[in-house]
């Protein structure tokens, strides 16, 4: 009987302590949903770390386990760590998995040279000018065995050529993750959705009420009210709002950072009037209407519709004056 202890803190995720090779425990927790980590050593559920443990899977992975006879322990620690500790550590282990692949990348760049080198030897090992084999003659024997070789080396060219693209395509993309998470398009997205995350967790935590529908004959409204958190469920919203507002502030201090380095130009209702160009979607469209947080353009499919454009998502602007200017040494306006 084993003894086995299940872990899960936001730093390191679900884990598990004490499996061995051939105990029996991997065919459980593979069906429950686990994986194994060469790099740790250990079996993990993915995408664990820095968030809650999912206990329903942990309690029937526990149940799964003691039902074979495995003694089983469960830490939970649901401790948030601050934003700019995540994403420290996301950063630093990025760059530890871009150097990974790179290495694997010039293995197998290295292995793809030696499999092409071993094709041209067989290759020319073949008897010369593409000599028939002669069928019942001493050398038959010998010349299927090299012409064997040949194409068994060029497959396995081939094959280790692949290989070696797919690495080297792996390790480039990698290289751009972290700043693709920092795009200023991607910031003001992350932004907007922390806030209206806060502010349903605000909501959850106060009660609401809101309205289903009108009668439209008597005027009364049908009310759906949800009653304010309460007890555990409480304590968890406020960590909740506790730490969305902790992501909210680090993500509005790195916006305001690529503002005033100049990296992301910001637009608004005070910058963009009527009649304006602003660039969306590879093209400069005319503005029909200015909102509060958006602005109305023609439908970029065409016809007489409408498209509404966030003013974090405009990629360019011009005035009307500006706009009379350029149209008549462009015609790239939808």
């Amino acid at each position: 009987m084993s003894a086995l202890t299940i872990t899960h803190t936001h730093a390191d995720g679900t884990l598990i302590d004490g499996t061995a090779r051939g105990d029996g425990t991997a065919q459980i927790l593979k069906a429950q949903g686990w994986r194994w980590s060469r790099t740790l050593g250990t079996w993990y559920i993915r995408h664990s770390r820095d968030r809650r443990a999912d206990t329903a899977q942990i309690d029937r992975t526990a149940a799964a386990l003691r039902a074979d006879g495995s003694d089983v322990d469960i830490t939970i620690d649901d401790t948030y760590r601050t934003t700019a500790e995540v994403e420290a550590d996301k950063i630093d282990r990025q760059a530890a998995r871009v150097d990974a692949l790179a290495a694997k990348a010039n293995r197998k760049a290295v292995d793809a040279e030696t499999a092409w080198a071993a094709d041209k030897a067989a290759h020319a090992a073949l008897p010369p000018g593409g000599e028939p084999i002669k069928i019942g003659h001493h050398s038959e024997s010998r010349h299927r065995r090299a012409l064997d070789k040949s194409w068994n080396a060029l497959g396995k060219a081939v094959m280790t050529e692949r290989e070696s693209a797919a690495a080297r395509g792996r390790a480039d993309a990698a290289t751009h993750t972290t700043s693709a998470r920092y795009q200023p398009q991607t910031v003001a997205r992350r932004i907007d959705k922390l806030t209206a995350e806060l502010r349903s967790l605000e909501r959850t935590l106060d009660g609401h009420t809101r309205t289903l529908f009108t009668n439209s004959q008597t005027g009364q409204k049908m009310l759906e009210e949800h009653a304010p958190a309460q007890g555990a469920h409480r304590d968890r919203v406020l960590d909740e709002i506790e730490h969305t507002e902790d992501e909210l502030t680090y993500w509005q201090a790195v916006r305001a950072e690529q503002i005033a380095s100049g990296k992301v130009q910001t637009y608004s209702r005070d910058t963009v009037a009527v009649g304006d160009l602003i660039r969306y979607a590879g093209h400069w469209h005319p503005v029909r209407r200015v909102n509060t947080k958006s602005v109305t353009i023609g439908s970029i499919v065409g016809g007489s519709g409408t498209d509404r454009v966030v003013y974090t998502e405009i990629r360019g602007h011009r005035t009307a004056a500006e706009r009379d200017d350029a149209s008549a040494t462009s015609n790239d306006v939808a």
